[in-house]
């Protein structure tokens, strides 16, 4: 079957599209742009999925981020960081009583000036523990990290990003280097791995990471905490573990049940999850307005293999005469619409192509481009010229002989 499918159908079908040529260009056009605004709205939208998935990645280690502060109603955040009643002792506690608690790391934060040299930088600072690194999923290009001991004498070293290194040392190495931190000096350790910017437009890699105690009692002069990150063992664990911190701080601040939270806890992997189930969604939406220029395309080709049925009726009624079967009628306008419809998938792929590299050399769009993508668009447009030309297919094979010799 498939050697007389190759072998017959296929050229004769062929041969009926070229006799007709300018009109079977004409048919496939629809094809072309539908497969080619698929592929290009469907990379657009793929782009933004992985940006959403590189940030998920990002976030942190099953991160659970605990924060001085108060929510008022309806959500809306008032006194972030206003408050003064997280500590120390409250990492520690939920370190020691909370399970599913891997990891912990506190954290102060605030703008500061960084002296090297005769050039300053104006950027943020964060007092961390050693885990912080492993919690956000920071990696260490150059150097290393401070430890433990560093966090117990309150070392005056620190660990920057790539923006601080490049604007203060340009392609030097800084590691050993010393910075100038609020007039202390700074030995600087390590050079963290580059993130780039967030979905949001702000730099990852612009700020520096020194001791806890060190930020408390040489940068902030502070004995609380702005935030406390912390890594549930499992993804599964976030949801007890977060109500469990919940309980173990309103104990400690001494909160009774009518008073609201002096604290906000939040879980961004959930956030950024939802939003990432948000943007596959914009994705599908994209691809089905995309699609709809597909069918407008199939509706052509059955409209124009309609039009091919009513001229080649007496060729159809002299192939019945001599022996055709209505199955070998069917397969061969069958095929011609299959053949179009691919003919038109397989142009519209490199168009959309050509759309994809142009939107992003002129527009500067991120577009991903994936083997799945060009194979979903082939299918369509394989399904397209099936669905659309049975039916032009059936009626051809069920004329009537004597009636198609009869035709003028």
């Amino acid at each position: 079957m498939f050697s007389m499918l190759f072998d017959t159908i296929v050229p004769e079908a062929l041969k009926a599209l070229q006799r007709n040529k300018v009109r079977s260009v004409l048919t496939m056009l629809g094809i072309i742009a539908g497969v080619g605004s698929f592929i290009c709205v469907v990379g657009v939208g793929e782009a933004g999925s992985k940006r959403v998935e590189e940030q998920l990645h990002n976030v942190g280690d099953n991160l659970i981020w605990l924060e001085a502060g108060g929510r008022a109603r309806n959500g809306v955040r008032v006194g972030s960081r206003g408050s003064k009643t997280l500590t120390l002792g409250d990492w520690r506690a939920i370190m020691d009583e909370v399970p599913a608690i891997k990891s912990g790391s506190p954290n102060v934060d605030g703008h500061i000036q960084v002296v090297a040299g005769n050039l300053n930088w104006g950027t943020q600072f964060r007092g961390v523990s050693p885990d912080y690194f492993e919690i956000r999923k920071w990696t260490i290009a150059l150097g290393s990290s401070f430890i433990d001991e560093d966090v117990d004498h309150a070392s005056t070293v620190c660990v920057i990003g790539e923006t601080i290194a490049s604007n203060l040392f340009g392609s030097a190495n800084p590691v050993g280097e010393s910075i100038r931190v609020n007039g202390v000096p700074f030995k600087i350790l390590g050079v963290m791995q580059p993130k780039g910017f967030s979905a949001t437009g702000q730099d990852q890699d612009d700020f520096l990471v020194v001791p806890i105690t060190t930020a408390q009692k040489r940068i902030s002069g502070t004995e609380w905490l702005d935030d406390i990150y912390f890594s549930a063992t499992r993804k599964e664990d976030i949801p007890e573990a977060t109500k469990r911190i919940i309980a173990l701080v309103r104990e400690r601040h001494h909160l009774r049940s009518s008073e609201p939270d002096d604290f906000n806890i939040r879980t961004p992997e959930e956030l950024i999850r939802a939003q990432l189930a948000s943007a596959n969604v914009f994705t599908f939406l994209l691809g089905s307005a995309a699609s709809l220029s597909l069918l407008v395309g199939g509706i052509g080709i059955m409209n124009i293999m309609m039009v091919s049925v009513t001229e080649r009726t007496r060729e159809i009624g002299i192939r019945l005469a001599i022996g055709a079967t209505e199955r070998d009628i069917q397969m061969q306008f069958l095929s011609e619409a299959i053949v179009m419809s691919l003919a038109g998938g397989a142009l519209g792929i490199l168009a959309g192509i050509a759309g994809s590299y142009f939107l992003h050399s002129t527009l500067h769009w991120d577009i991903q481009l994936s083997q799945r993508i060009m194979i979903i668009a082939a299918l369509f447009s394989a399904g397209v010229g099936v669905f659309f030309g049975y039916y032009p297919a059936r009626k051809a094979s069920q004329l009537d002989p004597i009636e198609g010799l009869r035709f003028e």
